[in-house]
């Protein structure tokens, strides 16, 4: 089993600036950052058809060094795309490049996961049997803030990248997921959780941001998360159309934001 599904913010008529790969061995995310820069679609798409898929980027040093032996055939190729607009639009790309975020997961033997990330695009871990979620995050709230960025002409930075490992077992699922949808998972779980999680939960309230209205919102409703948040996402995912139909769902309910919106899901043997 593996599966992904992407979808465009459906109140816009813009590109999809999400990309994302899934295989039985490796998934990745990457969540182009349209407000930043130019040509976000394409820079986010670049990355996962450059990403290394049998081979896990462990090290910021690994990351790196990735970026560093792409991003020129990219920057020229779109330098020269910018010069057909007029000056405005060469300088913007000149002044922010391209931008995007990136996580991926790559399959180790049965047990095991490594993943890394680079922005706030979200790889997760959930176990069936314990109930216990694991993800490549660091707090809720932190969301609010602006993601640290893989760009297309400026050099990454170290505090902006993260690894780890899974340790799976029997009922494992591993999946990845673009910010707004891995917001609504991770504050669900919280929820679930809201004594282990209190001052998670409290800092997100006290951010005073469109993500504590989300919360706010989310409180009030009643859901297992196994079965209404995993459960479902596994579904729905199996179609545009469905996944489509939850977001657009989740999104009247007003607990996620207007966003394009990527899940994917590693496949297990």
């Amino acid at each position: 089993m593996n599966r992904g599904v992407s979808i465009a913010k459906w109140n816009d008529q813009v590109a999809n600036e999400d990309a994302f790969f899934s295989s039985d061995s490796c998934i990745a995310v990457s969540d182009g950052a349209g407000g930043c820069g130019l040509f976000a679609n394409e820079w986010s798409q670049y990355l996962i058809d450059n990403l290394p898929k049998d081979k896990p980027i462990s090290t910021f040093q690994e990351l790196d060094e990735w970026v560093d032996g792409i991003w020129e055939p990219f920057y020229n190729e779109h330098e020269e795309k910018a010069k057909e607009g007029d000056g405005i639009l060469l300088n913007k790309f000149y002044n922010e490049g391209s931008c995007a975020t990136i996580v991926a997961v790559w399959s180790i033997d049965e047990k095991t996961c490594k993943w890394m990330a680079y922005g706030d695009s979200v790889v997760f871990h959930y176990s069936f049997q314990s109930g216990l979620l694991e993800h490549s995050f660091i707090r809720l709230s932190d969301f609010s803030n602006p993601p640290r960025l893989v760009s297309c002409k400026d050099p990454l930075e170290k505090e902006g990248f993260r690894s780890g490992e899974f340790t799976l077992d029997d009922t494992s699922v591993v999946f990845a997921a673009s910010d707004a949808l891995s917001h609504y998972v991770l504050m669900m779980y919280e929820l679930s959780k809201c004594k282990e999680y209190g001052e998670e939960l409290a800092e997100e309230y006290l951010k005073h941001s469109g993500n504590s209205l989300l919360l706010k919102t989310a409180e009030t409703l009643k859901i297992d998360f196994e079965k209404d948040v995993i459960g479902q996402l596994l579904v729905v995912s199996e179609s545009e159309d469905s996944f489509l139909g939850y977001l657009q769902g989740l999104y009247r309910l007003g607990v996620v934001d207007m966003d394009d919106f990527t899940f994917v899901c590693l496949g297990r043997k």
